[in-house]
């Protein structure tokens, strides 16, 4: 049986270091693992109650907690915007955790990662991701961490997958995930 693992990425921008992060993700994962990217982050509304009603969730809301229910971890790659987590996955965090008390997350393992421009590599938008994943329900591996700074000269010519640095401790990561994910299935 395959472990599905959601990776959702915090930059809209086509060229993002992170959605390249992801892209790795998904070519780097182990036998029995299968990483999907989700798209469409950009089209889900800022989160609102009054919109969040059983049968007139907006499409796109209801596209995202549909992957993340058929998910078995998520994988978070959250660039720093001013020193903290993008407002997009921030908010995608919040149309996860409703309704309250049954959101997608469940305890199901969790994983941020990311890449910025700055000396540490977006550790406060990551912290802030996991700090605000594990309070909506996530399983949040502590100890499961990559931050890569120095991004724009970093992966000015050399896409993350054929960084063979990077590319091993991405796929660290994701293995961890899968072996999280593994042991509990197997409890």
């Amino acid at each position: 049986m395959s472990v599905r693992i959601l990776a959702l990425v915090g930059s809209l921008r086509a060229g993002s270091h992170n959605r390249q992060l992801a892209e790795a993700a998904v070519k780097l994962a182990p036998e029995g693992a299968e990483v999907e990217l989700f798209e469409g982050l950009a089209d889900i509304p800022f989160y609102n109650e009054d919109i969040d009603v059983e049968g007139s969730v907006p499409a796109a809301a209801a596209r995202l907690r549909a992957a993340a229910q058929d998910s078995d971890a998520f994988l978070f790659f959250s660039p720093e915007y001013n020193g903290t987590i993008p407002a997009v996955l921030k908010n995608a965090i919040d149309w996860l955790s409703r309704p309250y008390g049954a959101g997608a997350f469940g305890g199901k393992p969790v994983a941020v990662v990311g890449t910025a421009f700055g000396q540490f590599g977006g550790v406060w938008a990551q912290d802030e991701t996991r700090k605000s994943v594990g309070i909506a329900g996530g399983q949040v591996l502590e100890d499961v961490k990559l931050s890569i700074p120095g991004s724009l000269t970093r992966f000015a010519e050399t896409h993350p997958v054929d960084d063979a640095e990077i590319a091993a401790q991405l796929t660290e990561v994701v293995a961890r995930l899968h072996g999280t994910v593994g042991a509990a299935q197997a409890a």
